[in-house]
């Protein structure tokens, strides 16, 4: 189960704003998550915390297929992105490297900003736990979930060398 307070954001946010170009050159996720939505809303990276939750309208991670987009919201302490839609390469860059995300288009029009939901991955059930609705986004096949369960594609595709070199 995944549990947090929500920010929410609009339609197309971009990886522009997500993490601006002028921070691409960094690769500690340390440092990105420093500048995590910086202008989008400046003052994101001081008001999250660990295990926080996006939920945004449609197209989410728009624009170009910078990796790094997905690094900072990990790193910044995002624990889930909910969002009517996701850019196609934004969702599988979300994958790899291991930020869950559901596509629900109910979400963002019946929650405020502070909400606490409450999601569970396998069956794709999310519970806006101040209001008590249930909205059902998409689970993720088990396959994924594994995927996501060992912090992206690298610590899957490693788990898996091992179990066949046991076997």
């Amino acid at each position: 189960m995944i549990r947090g307070r929500i920010w929410k954001y609009g339609k197309n946010v971009d990886t522009d704003v997500i993490i601006p170009g002028r921070y691409c050159n960094l690769s500690d996720p340390a440092e990105l998550a420093k500048h995590c939505l910086e202008d989008l809303d400046p003052g994101f990276v001081k008001k999250v915390r660990p295990g926080d939750l996006i939920v945004a309208e449609n197209n989410f991670g728009c624009g170009s297929s910078r990796e790094v987009a997905p690094v900072s919201l990990k790193a910044s302490g995002i624990a889930a992105v909910v969002a009517t839609s996701f850019a196609r390469i934004f969702y599988r860059n979300c994958i790899n490297i291991g930020l869950p995300i559901f596509e629900c288009p109910d979400v963002h029009a019946n929650s405020e900003e502070g909400d606490e939901l409450e999601i569970d991955p396998a069956s794709g059930t999310i519970k806006n736990l101040r209001t008590g609705q249930v909205f059902q986004a998409a689970p993720f096949p088990e396959f994924m979930r594994k995927i996501m369960a060992k912090g992206g594609l690298i610590g899957y595709a490693g788990e898996r060398l091992e179990e066949i070199k046991r076997a």
